[in-house]
Order: structure tokens, then C-alpha cells, then sequence
């Protein structure tokens, strides 16, 4: 089967790992790629395993004509069985364009849940609004990767009989615990092992809420709660003036260091006691799976498919509310010091659940099921 997948960039995301982890593990069918914007991150990585990827060199603020011309012409030549598109803006222009090539097997690929009035991007909202009424007639099913984001796409006005929920995968052989991985980690910042460490990994970003995970931390700060924190994603770093603005107000700097983008994030996962995640829009986060594949507990706000990843393994708490974010971080520590086997047996499960419900190869399995039912 050759199957056609079409996504708005290659940057580092999500979406993004997974479509690049599906063609690395996926040895059966043949897969090629087309970006709308550059090849950015995973361009490279893709061609690395013999995937052929196409970039359209679209720009962010115009559609280009010659683009959409090319995308024409590349599906027509490529005749895929399949096209399977990733995120909003690709479910529009690929969908249809793949439409107007006469392809009839198109899979949408959803990976957010809700946007947010004043924090999304207006474009972005319009969109989706659009692809609502295109759904009807554009694709074969809507493959969402969490069931809230089914349930709110859903109520926006996406059809109902088209849904399909296929959680995301990941790769536990690739992340794991190791304790000489958290050593050399605190090792290379000067942190001390018996340290409580919070460490939080995404990009600077409105929906992130980062404001409210500082909030946290000056709270236990305030509270005379000993803790470091590690910040690492795009843009958390200390070139990031309003960022550093922020900790500097909150008596933080000495607290909290800003890594910016590492490529090591197994190594990351391991030399954290505790994960954070602050947003207030998520889809089927991966970085808790990443985290908890490497046997960290999580603390996380309730958005998204957040609980169902974490369960009875970590903290579930409202979103914008720093308090209760930094109420769980003093449970955890409380559960470390007081009780190192009941800490042992949270960060066993922690790996377990993922082991048992979030495999690459449950998901892959699932991807192609839905290709094979539906072509």
C-alpha cells in the first residue's frame, strides 16, 4: 500500500514524531511525505530512512497558487492508495487538493482539542470552522489522537460517524529508566541527587501557560518548599527576556534553569523527580507518555486526554491554578521522603501504564486497520 501523508511542517511537535515514527516502523507499506511550509526538523531524519519528502515552501500568511499547483501534481504522480493528512491546516488544503487529484481515501488527523479565544490563532479557528462543514465531503473517517478532542471537534460540527479515536504511541524501548542517566544530568547543572527536581518540556507558548507553572513555583518558594526546577523546549531559555523578566520578579532565578531545546530528553526524564504539565489546551500530551515511560510521576492539568494517560499514577488538577500545582508538588515530595517504597511502586506504574495501554505498535496497528477498513 502506498500511503500519502500530508502535514503543515516537519518542525518538532507531536504530530510531527508521530507521522516520523510511523515511517520509521512501519516496514510494510510505503510511505512519502509532503510538508506545506520547509522540511525543518524531521526532513532530514525522514530522508535518513529512505522516506521521500516534498516540501511546498508555503508561507504562513498567504496561500500560494504555484504551491497548491505542485501539490496537484505531486499527489497525481505519487497515485497513493492512501492520504492520510496531519493538523488543521493540512486537512484543508491536502484534503481537498486530494480530492480535486481524485483520490478518495483521505484520513483526516486531528491533534488538538480545543482553541482558545484570544490565545489561538485567529487563522487557525476559521479553519477548523471550515473543516467542520468540509467534513461532510471531504474525508473517508477523522482520525482524532484523544477523545476529548473528539467530543469538542464533535459539538464544533465535525460529522459524528467519521470519528475514530487512535491514541499516540511511543517507542518504551527508547524510553526508560536509567540511573546513571539522571546522575550525569545533575552532574552537568551542579545539582545535588538528593534534590527534589521539577522539570517541565514543551515550547514557550500561550497554551502552555507557563505563567501559571512559574505562579507554582513561586508559591513553593513562598512556602519554603527546597525544590530546583528544569525548563527545557523551545524558547525556554535565557535569551527568552520575558521569561527570565518573569522568574526575576518572582525571586526565581536561582530555582529555575532554562535549557532551551536538548535533543537528549531521555536523559531529561531520567534526572527529574517529578514532571509538570501547565497547559490549558492539549490534545493527547506526549510528554507525559515520555515521562512516564522513564518512570517519572506526573503532575497535570486536566485538558485533553491528560487524566486518562496518567490515571491513578500522578496528580490531576484544574487548569490556571498554580496552587493547586504546587499543592501536588509538596504531596510528591511529602510521598519521596516519607516513604521511598511507595514512591518506587508510583514510578514502576508509571512505566507500566504505558507499557500496557501507549505502544507504538498498538497505534500503528490501529492506523492501518482504519487505511485497510476504510480504502
Amino acid at each position: 500500500m502506498q500511503v500519502l501523508h500530508i502535514i503543515t511542517g516537519l518542525k518538532r511537535g507531536g504530530a510531527e514524531t508521530l507521522l516520523y515514527r510511523i515511517c520509521q516502523f512501519d516496514k510494510e507499506y510505503n510511505h512519502t511525505v509532503i510538508s506545506l511550509t520547509g522540511t525543518q526538523d524531521y526532513g532530514k531524519m525522514l530522508n535518513q530512512i529512505n522516506v521521500s519528502v516534498y516540501a511546498l515552501n508555503f508561507s504562513s500568511s498567504k496561500i500560494n497558487f504555484f504551491g497548491l499547483f505542485k501539490l496537484y501534481k505531486l499527489i497525481r504522480e505519487i497515485k497513493p492508495d492512501v492520504v492520510q493528512t496531519w493538523m488543521s491546516h493540512a486537512d484543508l488544503i491536502g484534503g481537498v487538493i486530494a480530492r480535486f487529484a481524485g483520490i478518495k481515501n483521505i484520513f483526516w488527523g486531528i491533534h488538538h482539542t480545543n482553541l482558545i479565544k484570544g490565545e489561538s490563532k485567529r487563522a487557525t479557528m476559521m479553519i477548523v470552522k471550515l473543516n467542520a462543514l468540509l467534513s461532510y465531503l471531504v474525508p473517508k473517517k477523522i482520525i482524532y489522537c484523544a477523545e476529548k478532542s473528539r467530543e469538542i471537534q464533535e459539538l464544533i460540527g465535525f460529522k459524528k460517524t467519521k470519528g475514530v479515536v487512535i491514541q499516540n504511541g511511543y517507542d518504551v524501548n527508547s524510553f526508560y529508566q536509567d540511573n546513571s542517566l539522571s546522575e550525569s544530568f545533575r552532574n552537568e547543572l551542579d545539582i545535588s541527587l538528593d534534590e527534589f527536581v521539577i522539570g517541565h518540556v514543551g515550547s514557550y507558548d500561550p497554551l502552555k501557560d507557563q505563567k501559571t507553572l512559574i505562579k507554582s513555583f513561586a508559591y513553593l518558594d513562598q512556602n519554603s518548599f527546597n525544590f530546583i526546577a528544569v525548563l527545557v523546549g523551545m524558547n525556554l531559555d535565557n535569551g527568552n527576556n520575558a521569561l527570565v523578566r518573569l522568574l526575576k520578579e518572582n525571586g526565581l532565578i536561582e530555582r529555575v534553569h532554562l535549557l532551551g531545546i536538548r535533543k537528549d530528553i531521555l536523559t531529561v526524564m531520567n534526572g527529574i523527580d517529578l514532571f509538570m504539565l501547565s497547559s490549558i489546551s492539549e490534545a493527547f500530551p506526549n510528554v507525559l507518555n515520555e515521562a512516564m515511560a522513564c518512570g517519572t510521576p506526573c503532575i497535570t492539568t486536566d485538558v485533553g486526554d491528560a487524566g486518562l494517560i496518567v490515571g491513578k499514577t500522578g496528580w490531576v488538577v484544574k487548569p490556571k491554578d498554580p496552587k493547586a500545582l504546587a499543592n501536588a508538588s509538596i504531596q510528591a515530595l511529602k510521598e519521596k521522603q516519607s516513604n521511598n517504597e511507595s514512591w518506587g511502586q508510583r514510578k514502576d506504574a508509571c512505566r507500566q501504564r504505558i507499557v500496557e495501554n501507549f505502544t507504538f505498535e498498538k497505534m500503528i496497528k490501529k492506523y492501518k486497520e482504519v487505511w485497510v477498513a476504510n480504502g
